[in-house]
């Protein structure tokens, strides 16, 4: 059963200070831009529409379905608590929350350390102007297509305090105009026109349409059917707005099987950011982990939640795991914040799990890494071997990482828990895929593998420092008036990595030779880091089939260097 409540902004945030509007812990943190907020409230000052909200009632005296936390004031994130019977009516929203934390954050907090400010000279014919910030020195300071230029930028807390105690427009408008020596006409008729568009949108007109539904806990449904139905609800209302990525459904499920998973989801991935974890890599292995490679929604149950509660500590020391494992091998640096697949670490975190020892001597399992680890090379040996050949990317014949080859990849590996890890019957999936892998690596076959990997590798499992253009050793324009086919031209054998002043300002398209004896100060260090043939007589672009020979030759010793 649901009806309808109209209410201003002001009630509004005035509920949400006292706890009478809350956030169930199904519902995601704020995910809304500083600039949709900012247009949030020109969109309310305009007397537009901006959609209704939809709030579960929970009565005094009863324990709600969720457990729930409060909306955040300054932008940080709380957690949920456990919850007993309440002590008050209350009203878990299930639809707009953005918008209300928009609201609640303009008009008494703030957000990442920075306050809403409200342009005074805004112009209501074209546009309420709003802008958060640190320093209202940092603010925009003109504006040439309005009839008045210049700004009045007025921190929106201050100015909702001084119509909360006055509701009158007239007399808020005198002071700020007195306070800011405000002497032209039009200046003065501006501030007072957009307070009193503040103080008829905000305290005056109800413009906040709240659907709060009812939940008839005495009908002969299970708790659990109720929290099925709400989540349902849930989806089908964010569909509209924010959407939810199926992921973060599926995190809004298992939240409401248990609290705990919002705790879980949250300090993981505070963690592991770094190497590219996402709330979806951790449910997607939570799922793993139980031997399931594709959980449907509608399968998703309590024992979901309570697996991954009650592995979470394991779940926590894998991860960790497979940190270290990229460092000792050299990898870190690769994944290191950049969007790098992360269908091996699935497996790599699945294998170490399934070991059969206590959480204390696993999370020492890779102490001997070097020495004495019989897991460690094969691991290694797969996953460079897979990077090099870009098996983690789309290949075509159907193989598309994160859904065949996370499938064919369990299906091996499920069956070697607590065993040496299988690489050579990982291999045998590539292979019987008929995707293109190959572990015997010749000159020829360099163009055919990943590049951005294959860089990676030249550069001794490293990038040069700075942000770095993808350049032609030799340049292409003169090639091109050579003769020389494009297929060689455009061949990582051709390719370094420059930054971007060496290469468009200081390099550009000069002949090699030339560059190299005139421009690079360390001509050693340099032949070094790009694998250059240190024969000088081939760097003549004449030369250049006989160069690229030579390079390839170079670029294949690193790739062997690393994958045996």
């Amino acid at each position: 059963m649901a009806y309808w409540e109209t209410k201003n902004i002001f009630q509004v945030v005035d509920d949400i200070d006292n706890n009478v509007f809350v956030l169930p812990v199904i519902q995601r943190h704020l995910v809304w831009a500083e600039s949709k907020m900012e247009l949030l409230f020109d969109t309310l000052l305009k007397g537009n529409s901006f959609g209704g909200i939809v709030v579960i009632e929970e009565e005094k005296g009863e324990r709600p379905l969720f457990e729930y936390r409060p909306f955040m004031k300054e932008g940080e994130f709380i957690p949920s608590t456990k919850t007993g019977l309440l002590n008050k009516n209350q009203f878990f929203v299930i639809d707009g929350q953005q918008r209300l934390q928009t609201f609640y954050i303009g008009l008494r907090g703030s957000f990442k350390g920075k306050t809403l400010y409200f342009d005074l000279f805004s112009d209501p014919n074209s546009g309420f102007d709003f802008k958060f910030g640190n320093d209202i020195s940092n603010l925009p300071k003109d504006n040439n297509e309005r009839s008045i230029q210049n700004r009045l930028w007025y921190p929106v807390k201050e100015l909702t305090i001084k119509l909360k105690k006055t509701h009158d427009a007239i007399l808020v408008a005198k002071r700020i105009t007195e306070d800011k020596n405000i002497t032209q006409d039009s200046e003065k008729d501006s501030i007072l026109k957009n307070v009193m568009a503040f103080l008829v949108n905000v305290f005056v007109h109800p413009t906040i349409g709240i659907s709060v539904v009812t939940v008839d806990k005495s009908l002969p449904e299970s708790e659990l059917d109720n929290k099925q139905k709400i989540v349902e609800l849930f989806r089908r209302l964010n569909d509209g707005g924010t959407r939810l990525s199926s992921f973060d459904l599926v995190a809004s499920i298992l939240k409401g099987h248990a609290m705990e998973m919002e705790g879980f989801l949250m300090k993981i991935l505070d963690e592991y950011q770094s190497i590219g974890l996402s709330q979806e890599h951790l449910l997607k292995l939570v799922f793993l982990l139980q031997d399931n490679h594709k959980k449907e929604i509608t399968t998703i149950d309590e024992s979901d939640a309570v697996f991954a509660i009650k592995y979470q500590d394991r779940i926590k020391i894998v991860l960790a795991l497979c940190v270290k494992f990229l460092d000792c091998s050299g990898l870190l640096k690769y994944y290191n914040n950049r969007n790098r697949s992360f269908v091996p670490l699935h497996f790599i975190a699945y294998h170490l799990f399934h070991k059969n020892i206590d959480n204390n001597s696993l999370s020492h399992f890779f102490d001997d890494y070097e020495t004495g680890n019989t897991d460690a090379p094969l691991m290694k040996k797969w996953l460079f071997n897979s990077l090099v050949n870009g098996v983690f990317k789309s290949r075509g014949a159907g193989w598309v990482p994160y859904t065949t080859g996370i499938r064919k990849i369990l299906e091996v590996i499920k069956n070697h828990k607590n065993k040496p890890f299988p690489t050579n019957e990982l291999f045998d999936v590539y292979v019987s895929y008929r995707i293109k892998f190959r572990l015997n690596y010749t000159t020829e076959d360099i163009d055919q593998l990943d590049e951005d990997f294959i860089f990676y590798l030249m550069y001794g499992l490293s990038y040069p420092n700075r942000i770095n253009d993808v350049d032609h050793v030799m340049p292409k324009s003169i090639l091109n008036n050579l003769g020389y086919s494009q297929e060689t031209i455009y061949s990582i054998k051709n390719y370094q990595l420059l930054d971007f002043i060496t290469n468009r300002e200081i390099k550009w398209s000069k002949p090699f030779s030339q560059w190299v004896n005139e421009d690079v100060v360390d001509k050693f260090s340099y032949i070094t880091t790009h694998l250059i043939p240190n024969d000088e007589s081939l760097w003549d672009e004449k030369m250049f089939e006989t160069f690229i020979e030579k390079r390839a030759e170079l670029i294949l010793e690193k790739i062997l260097e690393y994958t045996k």
